[in-house]
């Protein structure tokens, strides 16, 4: 389908001064990366008559926006933890520090809270000696928050301090923010730069191909699934059932499925099914092997569940607990048709939030936070530094936040799902 989205990133003015960055191979100007994946979608636009979609590919400049030696820098982590918080700060100050010479970088403490003075959080002066080993610990040395603060609060602070460049680092709920604050900036004629940092542990932010901590989540889910599949096989009607990450979009149940194919069921949010139907697929599952082992993502299910009506401090809605839900409702299941079974429940999600990023992730995290300082000295400002087709790009933030990145029930990945797990395309 012809996309008609805007790509172009908001710039606060040309770049002037020459970047001190040296031995750089520096982006060309005007260089792009294509958005359609394949040569299909490329002849859909060419027969509509448009020109072809793409990203502004990020890289540093041979000009650059901001004077370093006048220069003050914000960072800010917002939302749930993730694996690689840490890292993220630490490539964006070192960044900051030894390629550009900006001296100034400050961090604000418990995430949008910490730019308001309702909370009396003091900033946090981030020097190169102060995030030297940060990396190697989980969560983030900044602390973070959820909910919305005061737009016009936020920006006086950061007029106050003379901040010229904001970084923040989170999910959906963080890059809304981060463009209401950008948004503001631009009434009061401020020459403030916004720069995202997408951190969402779930996968799910759009026109974005891979987000920092994922892959880290995956490689620590195998844990449990091992765990898992280590009970089941050790008694008569095994059963492990695993919880992981995933309120709308299952990527991380379905790529721990694909990563180890110990995994019988994989429930995600994008595809329904009913209870009944699972059940009768877990039984005769159990029927013919002996052992079972189903990893459920936390939005699964939720349509059978049933909605709380309930939001949490972010406005996300509270969903009911899918693992505590089958683990009782198999019991109970089981216990009517005079089946004796051994279920264990395990669910590591907090576990995998805190822990620090893999070497994968690490690296991927350390060239995040880098375009995004090439970006923020540059002037590009309201975007959020992506990756598409193995390259970094500027995503307008508006079009990140324009809708939740999904697992799609019809294409190659949940397809082999279903090939590994050998669970029923449809249950119900």
């Amino acid at each position: 389908m012809v996309s008609d989205l805007n790509f172009e990133v908001s710039s606060l003015g040309k770049g002037a001064i020459p970047s001190p960055l040296k031995g750089s191979s520096f982006a060309k100007v005007g260089e792009r990366v294509a958005f359609p994946s394949s040569l299909s979608e490329l002849k859909e636009y060419f027969e509509a008559g448009k020109p072809v979609p793409s990203f502004e590919r990020a890289g540093p400049g041979e000009n650059i926006y901001f004077d370093p030696s006048k220069l003050k820098c914000g960072i800010v982590t917002c939302g749930g933890l993730c694996p690689g918080l840490n890292s993220v700060i630490r490539a964006i100050v070192l960044c900051l520090h030894h390629s550009y010479g900006v001296r100034r970088v400050y961090g604000f403490p418990f995430g949008y809270e910490g730019l308001t003075y309702r909370y009396g959080h003091e900033p946090v002066e981030l020097t190169t000696a102060f995030v030297d080993r940060i990396h190697q610990q989980g969560g983030t040395i900044l602390g973070s928050s959820r909910g919305n603060q005061d737009i016009g609060e936020m920006v006086d602070t950061l007029e106050q301090m003379n901040i010229g460049i904001l970084f923040t680092i989170g999910g959906d709920g963080t890059l809304r923010g981060a463009s209401a604050i950008s948004d503001e900036i631009e009434r009061r004629r401020l020459k403030i730069a916004v720069v995202g940092i997408p951190k969402t542990i779930d996968n799910d932010i759009s026109y974005i191909q891979r987000s920092f901590g994922f892959a880290t989540a995956v490689s620590e889910a195998g844990r449990a699934i091992n765990s898992a599949y280590i009970e089941a096989k050790g008694a008569r009607n095994g059963i492990g059932l695993v919880k992981l990450m995933g309120r709308e979009s299952g990527f991380i149940a379905a790529y721990a499925a694909l990563a180890y194919s110990d995994v019988n069921f994989c429930l995600i949010p994008e595809v329904s099914f009913t209870l009944e139907g699972f059940l009768n697929a877990l039984h005769e599952r159990l029927k013919k092997r002996g052992h079972a082992v189903i990893v459920a993502a936390e939005g699964a299910g939720q349509d059978v569940l049933g909605k709380t009506g309930e939001r949490d401090p972010s406005g996300n809605i509270r969903f009911q607990d899918v693992g505590i839900f089958l683990r009782d409702q198999i019991h109970s299941y089981f216990k009517q048709t005079g089946t004796e079974i051994t279920l264990k429940y395990i669910d590591p999600s907090y576990t995998i939030r805190s822990i620090p990023a893999d070497a994968n992730d690490s690296a991927f995290c350390l060239l995040l936070g880098q375009n995004a300082v090439h970006a923020g000295m540059a002037g590009r400002t309201n975007m959020v530094v992506g990756f598409w087709a193995n390259e970094f790009t500027h995503v307008p933030i508006p079009m990140a936040v324009s809708k939740r990145k999904k697992l799609d029930p019809e294409g190659w990945v949940w397809n082999s799902v279903i090939s590994i797990t050998g669970q029923p395309k449809e249950m119900g």
